[in-house]
């Protein structure tokens, strides 16, 4: 990618090209260094502006970062222009993460949050596809033009687009409120009903004063908050330990090692159109089946896949080792594990977390927790693709997907016993579930005889169903 400036740089200072391999290997890890750099300052910077300005206005300030990295790498004449380039891009990825999550999930009714959360994950894996085919064909400054034209286009339309209701309440402006509901949810909903019952709520959580540094602390420290962020910070732990983004990052060169005799680059587009594809369908199926069972399909498929590949890199070493060497043989097993891993690990690890991000937190401490968890997560990416050449050193290549492979099962399990499953739930209900206000997030068998001998659903929170209307 970076060739054509490094062959200018040769010339310049009058270097053999042909000793450029390893400047153009330091350029690329540099590149990949400064990003992840950049990106959990984002994540932090981005949560105190969601809870300090609104929703809306940390949204359009992050794609500012992210436009003018772009255009900076497009324009660059010198690595150096990159590296800053590079530096911006992930502080601007890092800061529309959580702010994307949160403000999706307070406009959106919960029958409906999952699915729409979800989004931001499938517009994720739409990127991913579009870098692997656009690069294969467009030189690199063409590709970071197109790029820039991502987050300007954001900006343009999100000024279109209304204040959280929640937010304006906790400000104490119901009447904006009311015109935000109204644009978000139609003339013909019962708004009234929703804004009194959000000024309701915020009054019982004491969110309508703005908090001094000891009560954002204290707020930070309780179990409402630290619960759910505990839970979070090991999801994001475990399903990146099962080596998500070892594989996004080192696709190529898997596959190689693999044995495989397909085209390395068209099997890398191939696992980026599966993976945007699957992401689709994980966010359909988020509104059906709940977080629960997706993450339980991701944790063992990304087990047993990791696990197959693991031990067919082992049985390919010692097919090399032996005297004389064995041609390897059913070389799509280790292209069929990968893929499988790619569709099992979208299903759920992909799209659930960072759902979860928008519906787990107390209203008054959302947006600094949000930044902080994903601040967790993007510390974990960079962990663990630094981690793997070691990894692959210390215990083999085989050893290392087989280690990734355990960690998912283990993961599975903490995730049966602690993971809550919020599928139709109300922010409310959840913030309540985790203050203790409420032991379970499960329906009475009682209260739901009551609510169908009656006809009516639960009268205490608002949760609209799909295509009713409230009285």
């Amino acid at each position: 990618m970076y060739k054509t400036i490094l062959g200018r740089e040769s010339r310049r200072f009058e270097v053999d090209p042909s000793t450029l391999e390893f400047g153009l290997a330091v350029c690329l890890e540099n590149c990949s260094s400064l990003s992840a750099i950049g990106t959990p300052i984002g994540c932090l910077l981005s949560g105190y502006m969601m809870d300090t300005i609104g929703r809306k206005k940390a949204l359009l300030l992050t794609e500012i970062p992210l436009i003018i990295g772009w255009i900076v790498i497009a324009c660059a004449t010198n690595v150096d222009m990159i590296y800053a380039g590079r530096v911006l891009t992930g502080f601007g990825s890092g800061m529309v993460g959580a702010p994307a999550r949160v403000y999706t999930s307070e406009v959106t009714q919960p029958h409906l949050r999952g699915m729409l959360c979800a989004l931001a994950s499938t517009g994720i894996s739409l990127g991913v596809l579009l870098q692997y085919t656009l690069g294969a064909f467009t030189s690199w400054k063409t590709l970071s033009a197109i790029s820039a034209s991502v987050p300007v286009v954001a900006f343009v339309l999100m000024l279109f687009m209304p204040e959280t209701p929640n937010f304006l309440v906790t400000k104490n402006k119901p009447d904006q409120a009311m015109k935000s509901l109204a644009k978000l949810r139609g003339s013909t909903y019962n708004l009234e009903r929703e804004v009194t019952q959000l000024q309701t709520f915020a009054q019982k959580s004491n969110q309508k004063k703005k908090l001094t540094t000891k009560e954002t602390i204290q707020a930070l420290l309780h179990p409402s908050c630290l619960k759910p962020f505990g839970i979070l910070s090991l999801y994001f732990m475990m399903y990146q330990f099962s080596g998500v983004n070892t594989i996004t990052f080192y696709a190529v060169e898997i596959f190689r090692d693999s044995g495989t005799t397909m085209d390395k680059n068209t099997c890398t587009i191939m696992l980026g159109l599966v993976r945007f594809i699957f992401t689709i369908i994980a966010a359909i199926l988020l509104r059906r089946c709940g977080r629960r069972p997706l993450t339980f399909i991701s944790g063992i498929g990304c087990g047993v896949t990791m696990i197959g590949l693991g031990t067919y890199l082992y049985f390919k070493k010692s097919w090399e080792e032996a005297d004389p060497p064995i041609e390897p043989t059913a070389t799509w097993f280790p292209v069929a594990c990968i893929f499988i891993f790619t569709i099992t690990c979208t299903l759920g690890f992909l799209v659930v977390p960072w759902v979860m991000i928008g519906e787990l937190y107390p209203m008054k401490v959302r947006g600094i927790v949000g930044g902080f968890t994903t601040c967790m997560a993007h510390t974990c990416v960079f962990i663990v693709v630094k981690t793997y050449p070691v990894l692959a050193h210390l215990l083999e290549r085989h050893g290392a997907f087989i280690l990734y492979g355990c960690i998912s099962f283990v993961g599975t399990v903490f995730f049966y016993l602690c993971l809550p499953e919020t599928k139709g739930k109300t922010l409310q209900e959840i913030e309540d579930y985790f203050s203790g206000r409420t032991k379970t997030l499960k329906k009475s068998k009682q209260l739901e005889a009551t609510t169908a001998a009656n006809g009516n659903s639960k009268p205490q929170l608002l949760a609209p169903e799909k295509n009713k209307l409230l009285p």
